[in-house]
């Protein structure tokens, strides 16, 4: 019989489609299973995975039939799934299933349905209905949790600021960025091609990436784009996101703004030419409301790409030194900083290559280490 403890990670988010959360799920399964053979794995696997998750003998995996930010997993999970034997519990996105009976280690990545929720929210009815969801699965997870992972220094102290009592049973775990897929391209004329793709028409361009949400300040990026570069035919804007009806919304604010032959939205673009356009890019503009860290910033530096960002939340945890920073509540603020980064050879060059340090400090491996170390914090309070 294998005596060494079971613990379970929930990576329903790895599947046929990405999202944010799948590169920090994807770098538990890549490098935990490597590092602690003193533990068994089991993975709990979305029907939609491309393929099995991992090789490593010490995993097993387990496919759900439910979707994971569903009321099915908040308050039935255990009635699905065979959990006997599991010593810890890792809930990876964001609230705690009801009914866990081990202990658990949650990963809070920010408390915006509990602060903001009319920033997260969908429209319609199914919004309204969103933030109680997410407000009771959140506030079971700062209630219940043995452990509370979060991604960054400004969600911890929302956190703490919620729930007090969370500080004593709570780390960091900064995402990373994976610096061989986003990186400085070399082949120029690829970059230049995969420009005239997806930004017809366009000798320079600012580029925005991000879920059409609230939060990501969408509306400014426009508006500050047509304030800073109006009278400026040959630069444009790409705005990379999850349309839904906000391209209808941000169309009539590119009109109002006079520039609405050149904000362009790019769909289903391939990975490889998201780079080549964080290459290309003049600054990725990002002035989000708050964000629990923002792969996109990161993904940003990595390619060598100027990042303009807000000056709250977790964006200055991100950037570091690499970023130039702007008020997200100002059109005018947002709109500055473009210039300034569109305007000066010097800066921008500089951004770039602070840019490029601060990318190789965030690591992927970090990330993991981070949530091994709290597994073994966990699992050696039990023994004890």
């Amino acid at each position: 019989m294998d005596d060494r403890p079971l613990v379970c990670i929930d990576c329903r988010y790895l599947r046929e489609r990405p999202s944010g959360m799948t590169p920090m799920i994807q770098s538990l399964v890549d490098f935990l299973p490597g590092w602690a053979p003193d533990l068994r794995f089991l993975f709990l696997r979305h029907p939609k995975a491309t393929a099995p998750l991992s090789r490593a003998a010490n995993v097993t995996e387990r496919v759900v039939h439910l979707e994971p930010n569903s009321p099915s997993t908040m308050w039935f999970l255990p009635w699905f799934v065979d959990l006997r034997g599991v010593a810890l519990f890792h809930a990876t996105f964001n609230f705690l299933p009801f009914g866990l009976t081990m202990p658990t280690v949650v990963t809070i990545n920010d408390v915006m349905w509990m602060t903001h929720p009319e920033w997260a929210r969908k429209p319609g009815l199914w919004g309204r209905i969103e933030t109680p969801f997410y407000r009771i699965g959140i506030r079971n997870a700062l209630r219940r949790a043995t452990h509370i992972t979060t991604i960054s220094q400004a969600s911890w102290k929302e956190i703490v600021r919620l729930e007090p009592a969370a500080a004593s049973r709570m780390s960091i775990s900064r995402e990373g960025v994976s610096t061989e897929v986003f990186h400085p391209m070399s082949d120029r004329a690829f970059v230049d091609a995969t420009r005239e793709k997806w930004v017809p028409g366009a000798k320079r361009f600012v580029l925005t990436v991000g879920q059409y949400a609230g939060y990501k300040n969408h509306h400014t990026v426009v508006r500050a784009f047509g304030r800073a570069f109006r009278h400026e035919a040959d630069v444009h804007l790409a705005m990379i996101q999850r349309l839904g009806k906000g391209r209808v919304t941000l169309e009539e604010i590119a009109r109002e703004e006079g520039v609405h032959g050149r904000v362009h939205f790019p769909r289903d673009v391939p990975e490889r030419e998201l780079v080549a356009l964080y290459n290309g890019a003049i600054a990725l503009c990002h002035p989000s409301l708050v964000e629990g860290f923002g792969n996109c910033p990161s993904e940003a530096l990595a390619s060598g790409c100027p990042v303009v960002t807000s000056n709250r939340s977790s964006m200055p945890e991100v950037s570091a030194d690499a970023g130039l920073y702007v008020d997200p509540e100002s059109v005018e603020s947002v709109a500055d900083g473009l210039r300034r980064v569109a305007g000066d050879p010097a800066l921008a060059a500089s951004m770039r290559e602070k840019g490029l340090r601060r990318a190789r400090e965030l690591t992927w491996q970090a990330y993991a280490r981070g949530n091994l170390d709290a597994y073994r914090l966990v699992l050696d309070a039990v023994r004890r």
